[in-house]
């Protein structure tokens, strides 16, 4: 089977990126499942209904999160009715869930959702939970396990990456929208510190670069914005698991506004 993952979407550029792009993307490499971030999609923060809609319609299958998913209350009443989850090591009462089960090809499949520490909200620890629920997975016959960590720092990621590179099929790094240039497939496992954002490319991580230049120059914050007009950039990781849900192969895509999509081949080993 062949899955695409999609980092942070961030605000109406990243959102239209996928309008234009991911339906065709999806023809040509045979997409059989597609996840997305949606954590950024409602103008940088969290998401609303109109949103998720809007991102099922253009291809998505389902969603995760991160520390933004709960900036916009109305998704406390969505997990029931759509197909999202949250960091799973958020409290346990928290609303939603941090995993996704579903059925590929006859194969049972485990999407997983989990929060580092550093700089991020209060959460159970992130290490000694994601072992035990993917034991626990295994025990219930799921092979497919994908995991969406969404962490800032990559120390995190890549010690998760060799805790678990036996064990799951793709841990894919998300948050800091920035790419990283580690994709690869080690031990069937397919990696990458961070898949990078899909929106606006020309500002500060997605959002217009007013803002962020004040804060670091004169200590000053205020209300992080998404520009009306930018240069976008569609950032995506396809990936081919065999029937043991090891991976056979990967490979980034990029597309930077209509112009052809640049395909980078995963480093294997």
């Amino acid at each position: 089977m062949k899955l695409a993952f999609i980092g942070d979407i961030v605000g109406k550029a990243g959102r239209l990126m996928l309008k234009r792009h991911l339906k065709r993307l999806q023809q040509e490499h045979s997409i059989d499942f597609t996840i997305a971030n949606y954590e950024n999609a409602s103008h940088g923060f969290g998401l609303t209904k109109k949103n998720c809609e809007e991102l099922l319609g253009y291809g998505v299958d389902m969603m995760t999160g991160g520390n933004h998913s709960f900036d916009k209350k109305e998704i406390l009443g969505m997990f029931e009715e759509y197909p999202l989850i949250r960091p799973m090591n958020y409290p346990k009462e928290t609303a939603g869930e941090g995993v996704f089960k579903t059925t590929i090809h006859g194969e049972k499949v485990a999407i997983l959702n989990l929060m580092g520490y550093y700089t991020m909200p209060m959460v159970d620890n992130p290490f000694t939970m994601i072992v035990e629920v993917v034991e626990k997975l295994k025990a219930e016959g799921f092979k497919h396990i994908v995991l969406d960590i969404h962490a800032e720092a990559t120390s995190e990621k890549n010690t998760l990456r060799q805790i678990l590179k036996k064990d799951i099929s793709a841990i894919l790094g998300t948050h800091t929208h920035v790419g990283t240039d580690d994709l690869q497939v080690i031990n069937g496992c397919c990696y990458v510190s961070d898949v990078g954002l899909t929106g606006c490319r020309d500002g500060v991580i997605g959002m217009d670069d007013v803002v962020p230049i004040k804060r670091f120059l004169t200590g000053l914050g205020g209300h992080y914005d998404i520009a009306e007009k930018c240069k976008a950039i569609l950032q995506m990781i396809v990936f081919e698991l065999d029937d043991d849900g090891r991976c056979i192969g990967a490979e980034k895509i990029k597309i930077y506004g209509d112009k052809p999509k640049i395909v980078t081949q995963a480093w294997m080993e």
